[in-house]
């Protein structure tokens, strides 16, 4: 066999390793889909997936990794994510507005028992309803991220580039134990079960107004505790 039929041929045996995990990335992007705003569309982060799944498949040596999906699951969500942070949803002016929106809703939940609207938040904040609209979905874009990603946001990250990583596990490890068990619950079926806002409210009957909160009240806490 020639060195250019064998190449044709394991060409071909990875392309098709990638063919039988399509319906996996596929169910992957509809999953991340469902925990994002409507404005993302579920076809892109298919075609991202799908491409990262190729280029893995392309280069798998089975001899280093005996799970290809073991080995590519990871990095095919990762590239979904960094097509996400691609989007530059967050600019310095959008962050600022958001923690003023939080803040707002915050001090207008003690009150009532849901979340303000963009219009309300609109007339508290002084700002345009297309301004709060648009700072909300990017913030609801933002919180499918890993809790590195949240700790990042504004400027902590200076005070994140000093602290190690194994430290910085340490410390949300540490602020986890301090929560109420519910506190806990809802972290880690967000992020570790990575079920949707709806999915936590009927698993444990409140609203997911709530469950947003709690999940910012926490990210808050850790932001502290690393002095940002």
């Amino acid at each position: 066999m020639s060195t250019q039929v064998y190449e044709q041929e394991v060409q071909h045996k990875r392309d098709e390793l990638a063919i039988q995990y399509l319906p996996a990335v596929k169910a992957m992007a509809f999953r991340l889909k469902e925990r994002l705003p409507s404005s993302i569309d579920y076809c892109d982060l298919y075609a991202i997936g799908t491409e990262e799944l190729i280029k893995l498949a392309r280069r798998y040596d089975e001899s280093v990794n005996d799970s290809f999906w073991g080995y590519a699951k990871k990095r095919v969500y990762g590239a979904m994510l960094d097509y996400l942070r691609s989007l530059d949803v967050l600019s310095r002016a959008s962050r600022q507005l958001i923690k003023q929106i939080e803040k707002a809703t915050e001090e207008y939940m003690t009150e009532h028992d849901d979340e303000p609207s963009d219009e309300e938040l609109a007339e508290m904040l002084g700002e345009s309803v297309e301004k709060i609209h648009d700072a909300r979905v990017a913030s609801s874009i933002y919180t499918v991220m890993p809790i590195d990603d949240h700790l990042q946001m504004g400027d902590e990250g200076a005070t994140l580039k000093k602290i190690e990583q194994d430290e910085l596990v340490e410390v949300i490890k540490k602020v986890l134990g301090t929560l109420k068990e519910r506190e806990q619950l809802i972290i880690q079926l967000y992020y570790f079960e990575e079920l949707t806002l709806k999915e936590i409210s009927e698993i444990l009957g409140i609203t997911e107004s709530r469950i947003s909160q709690i999940h910012k009240s926490v990210i808050k806490k850790i932001k502290e505790s690393i002095g940002a």
